[in-house]
């Protein structure tokens, strides 16, 4: 498609050829009826809580769903979800594991930069390494706030730009201190694995990331700059795990539209 950007292109590609790596985790969230944790370090719900406690009457969108169980936590608590994902292999998965669990989701093949649905449409949208990370924030964070009703809110959990200051563009993982990246200036981050694989990811440095959110609409009622707890504990996603203790590998942002 001539309109859609090669960015979304190249990540679909990354995301159908992988698909397959995420069935076994999405399967296991699925059967968990509620958040437990979130996030690489696994920081508790009953910390960060994400998604709000009773959903009833609620209309919910995921962006960037994945294999959907964030949607179906929402579900459980009330909401009529919808789910959009750029990979139609996950939403494969998606779909296999909604109806096996008798769980009713709306799940979309697209970009979440452009969503199917109509101005403030919905009470609540969150984007769990989905959106947050795949998608443009200069225009998925405007669509996002078009979607939302006034007062309605946005979460989303992704990498802290600090990662990004040290994560090789070969993406090997952070095993070291050593900035390698700018830090003003950070947008797109196109990156190949010695395996071939590529993908782009995008962030911001705080400063724009809070100039968009005022110049779109949204007011920050909270953000977390999330740590891994315990240095002794093994690897997660190639990250140092006593790097990850001692500088923010994700954040997360609660937006509310004014």
């Amino acid at each position: 498609m001539a309109d859609t950007p090669d960015y979304v292109l190249v990540n679909r590609e990354l995301w159908d050829r992988d698909a397959h790596n995420w069935v076994e985790m999405g399967e296991r969230a699925w059967r968990i009826l509620e958040p437990n944790d979130w996030g690489i370090w696994h920081v508790p719900e009953s910390e960060l809580r994400l998604i709000p406690d009773d959903m009833t009457g609620m209309r919910a969108i995921e962006l960037g769903c994945g294999t959907a169980y964030v949607s179906a936590w929402m579900a459980r608590r009330g909401a009529r979800v919808v789910g959009i994902d750029n990979s139609e292999r996950q939403l494969d998965t998606a779909r296999r594991l909604a109806a096996e669990h008798g769980i009713e989701l709306e799940l979309i093949h697209g970009n979440a930069e452009s969503v199917p649905y109509p101005d403030a449409t919905f009470d609540f949208a969150i984007s769990e390494y989905g959106a947050a990370i795949w998608a443009d924030p200069y225009k998925w964070i405007p669509e996002a706030h078009r979607l939302l009703r006034s007062g309605g809110d946005l979460v989303f959990l992704g990498n802290h730009p600090f990662l990004h200051l040290v994560m090789p563009r070969d993406d090997v993982g952070v095993t070291d201190r050593t900035l390698r990246n700018p830090y003003f200036g950070m947008h797109r981050i196109d990156w190949e694995e010695p395996d071939g694989d590529a993908g782009t990811e995008f962030n911001l440095p705080i400063s724009e990331w809070m100039r968009l959110f005022d110049d779109v609409g949204f007011d920050v009622a909270q953000f977390v700059e999330i740590r891994n707890p315990d240095p002794s504990r093994e690897k997660s996603f190639d990250q140092d795990p006593e790097w990850a203790h001692i500088f923010p590998s994700e954040q997360v942002w609660r937006l509310r539209k004014r």
